[in-house]
């Protein structure tokens, strides 16, 4: 699979766990990090740096996603196998 491909399963997984994906520009001074998964009003929202490196998005993506209970939820083979690589 594809990294282009991997970030839009992980976007539409995100999407039906309904947790918000937001690319957001970030002043690179003010930065520490190219994003992640935090909670705005009782909302959980993923946030990545807008300018970030497609395989960075995807370890954001991936990392906030694997903190999530997705034992229940159906993905394609190769998307579960792909997020518990990152488990390991």
């Amino acid at each position: 699979m594809d990294a282009t491909t991997l970030l839009v399963l992980l976007e539409e997984l995100a999407s039906g766990l309904e947790i918000e994906v937001r690319y957001e520009s970030m002043d690179s001074e003010a930065a520490f990090s190219s994003g992640g998964l935090c909670r705005i009003r009782e909302k959980v929202v993923i946030i990545i740096n807008q300018k970030a490196a497609l395989q960075d998005k995807i370890k954001i993506l991936g990392r906030a996603l694997n903190r999530m209970d997705l034992g229940p939820v159906y993905m394609k083979p190769a998307l579960r196998e792909f997020l518990e690589k990152m488990q390991s």
